[in-house]
């Protein structure tokens, strides 16, 4: 069979940005200036594109931009049941979900889980890092709103230079706030990250203790906490925290195309091997780092391992299977 007719794996998930208004300027947002560029799609637009995306999943999650600011998100949410989606996710920053009223409007048009940001372990930070004045404090009123009103809370912490020192506080605070998995992200310069790649972009050695005790306080309290785009080099003992391994197939429906497969995207475009990488048992699951990390920092930090290369067998048991 030549690869032209080998099977296409199933996408697991839908990831539709509705477009790029944000009521945040992120110093490291990925999608840089489509906000100026794009703007917010259409209802038409966006309901066109919904029912497109049923078409290859029942699990959508909503983005953008900051898809909670658009005046007919709510219609679009309850869009998106009739459509019968299973899972309705809303990654946000979540301000809008402050207000109570608005959070409970929300789930009651058929969001049944969230992805909120939050970015610091200060008001200070958070807000600094974001551009917003007053944020911090209206991310963590989402949460704790969310929490109450019995929702599932996935959170998202993008790793800067600004912030990595203070990722097991950051940890702490979700662990607090009941949060059911926390993510730490290394910044993927693009965008507006990419405009500011000194002032943004940590060295991975650097960042790699405080990943890992922010992890072990979710270990010892029993939360999962995660990392995305730091390789395994820098994850010993912490390999089964890689979120690459848990991802779902996705297909992005973005301003102008569609991403058929984000998994195949980060293997064959987005992320890259070195030289180091080839000597490593952990290459073939290992997807290495954001391309343009290596471009600016080099290859030297990436040391090979030599161990082997074991991870959860998903059955809940403690045997491994090898990678």
């Amino acid at each position: 069979m030549d690869d032209n007719q080998k099977q296409k794996p199933t996408i697991e998930r839908v990831d539709v940005k509705t477009g790029f208004n944000c009521n945040n300027r992120c110093r490291f947002c990925v999608q840089g200036n489509k906000r100026d560029l794009y703007g917010n799609k259409s209802t038409d637009e966006v309901k066109k594109t919904l029912e497109d995306a049923r078409k290859d999943s029942d699990s959508i999650v909503f983005t953008g931009g900051e898809v909670t600011i658009r005046k007919d998100f709510l219609e679009l949410v309850a869009y998106a049941k009739s459509l019968d989606f299973r899972i309705i996710q809303v990654q946000t920053n979540g301000r809008m979900l402050a207000y109570r009223e608005f959070a409970e409007k929300t789930i009651a048009a058929g969001a049944n889980e969230f992805s909120p940001a939050l970015h610091g372990h200060t008001p200070e930070l958070h807000d600094w890092l974001t551009g917003a004045k007053g944020a911090f404090k209206q991310t963590v009123k989402c949460i704790k709103n969310l929490k109450e009103l019995g929702q599932p809370i996935i959170t998202n912490t993008v790793i800067t230079r600004s912030n990595y020192r203070h990722l097991p506080e950051i940890a702490q605070i979700l662990i607090h706030l009941g949060v059911l998995q926390y993510q730490f992200a290394f910044v993927h310069s693009l965008g507006t990250a990419k405009e500011y790649f000194g002032s943004v972009t940590p060295r991975m050695t650097f960042i790699e203790p405080y990943v890992k005790k922010g992890l072990a306080l979710g270990r010892q309290r029993g939360v999962m906490g995660l990392t995305e785009a730091v390789p395994y080099c820098f994850m010993k003992g912490y390999e089964n925290s890689v979120a690459e391994t848990y991802m779902p197939r996705t297909k992005i429906f973005d301003a102008k195309m569609v991403l058929d497969d984000y998994t195949e995207y980060r293997w064959t475009q987005g992320k890259v091997h070195g030289p180091p990488c080839q000597e490593c048992t952990w290459n073939k699951v290992c997807e290495g780092p954001w391309k343009e990390y290596p471009e600016h920092y080099g290859w030297g930090e990436f040391v090979p391992r030599t161990d082997p290369c074991f991870l959860d067998d998903g059955d809940g048991d403690d045997s491994k299977e090898s990678c």
